[in-house]
């Protein structure tokens, strides 16, 4: 399936009264197709332009090469063949210390407190696209204040 794994955002640039600005990018990293079909349409649909990963090394690669670009990340934590959701987290905020990072898990919440980074919210599976939209946008925000501040 290219559409899912290829590493270029959908939608660059949003317009706004008079210009075009660049949309927050957000590496999303999921398994499932259609859990990550319907993650980033959600993510779309609220602004944010979607890097899609599949496999954990999809996603180290991104991070390794594009972290200038992410916003955020949103992390499944159980992922096959290599690092979790964890892992990939803790390497994203080695290259920036400030990223928000959303983790979305079925069953592995309880251990958030113990694996998470700082900083971070969990999202428990079945979700809605609203609550992961809302997830990624108030890290967001909260880092967007503490840079100026």
């Amino acid at each position: 399936m290219p559409l899912l794994t290829d590493p270029r955002p959908r939608n660059c640039r949003r317009a706004t009264g008079e210009s075009w600005v660049p949309e927050p990018v957000v590496l999303l990293v999921e398994d499932e197709p259609l859990v990550l079909l319907v993650a980033q349409d959600a993510l779309e649909a609220g602004g944010y332009a979607v890097l899609p990963a599949q496999l954990s090394s999809e996603a180290l690669n991104i991070i390794d090469s594009r972290i200038g670009e992410l916003a955020g990340l949103v992390t499944d934590i159980r992922l096959p063949d290599g690092p979790d959701g964890w892992e990939i987290a803790r390497r994203a905020r080695e290259l920036r210390s400030d990223l928000p990072i959303v983790y979305a898990t079925a069953d592995s919440a309880a251990d958030w407190s113990a694996k998470g980074v700082p900083n971070s919210v969990v999202v428990q599976k079945p979700y809605a696209g609203a609550q992961l939209l809302t997830a990624i946008s108030t890290l967001m925000t909260a880092a967007d204040t503490n840079r100026t501040s």
